[in-house]
């Protein structure tokens, strides 16, 4: 199941790539919304084989899954393939310089079931798949929102 969503950002292209690497940030956003986040590689700079052991309630179940920076463009983008004992799946985020202060974000989110339990939630997410892209829009707006505000503090 593949979820696509593209935003445009009034940032330059350096900027966002270097908020969206900003894995500590990020993990503390997580944190935030409930989730449980533990860095779980030795790395001292941002580079592919950063890994994260993460685990959140979805559908009411618990989840545990296992995340690791692949690849690391800068700063045109990354990719994070994540595994758990039921799904895998990675995302890739790219960034496009439209100007020298406008940037377009595009994020692919793209799941494969293992099991058949996971068949069976990806089959059910397929059914709600519009509401569902709708809110991934949703949130990656959000994001992009959140982006221009900080590059306004900034600039």
């Amino acid at each position: 199941m593949k979820f696509v969503a593209h935003e445009d950002v009034e940032a330059p292209i350096e900027f966002v790539f270097e908020q969206v690497t900003d894995f500590a940030a990020i993990e503390r956003s997580a944190l935030r919304r409930g989730a449980e986040v533990q860095r779980v590689d030795d790395l001292n700079e941002t580079r592919p084989g950063m890994k994260w052991d993460a685990a959140f309630t979805l559908r009411g179940k618990r989840r545990e899954m296992q995340l690791e920076l692949t690849e690391l463009d800068r700063p045109n983008g990354l990719v994070i393939a994540s595994r758990s004992p039921n799904m895998g799946g990675k995302m890739v985020l790219d960034l496009v310089a439209l100007s020298r202060s406008r940037t377009r974000i595009s994020v692919v989110i793209d799941m494969t079931p293992k099991t058949l339990a996971a068949k069976l939630l990806v089959q059910s997410m397929k059914l709600a798949k519009g509401n569902l892209n709708k809110r991934f829009r949703l949130r990656v707006a959000g994001y992009a929102k959140e982006l221009e505000d900080r590059y306004k503090t900034v600039a």
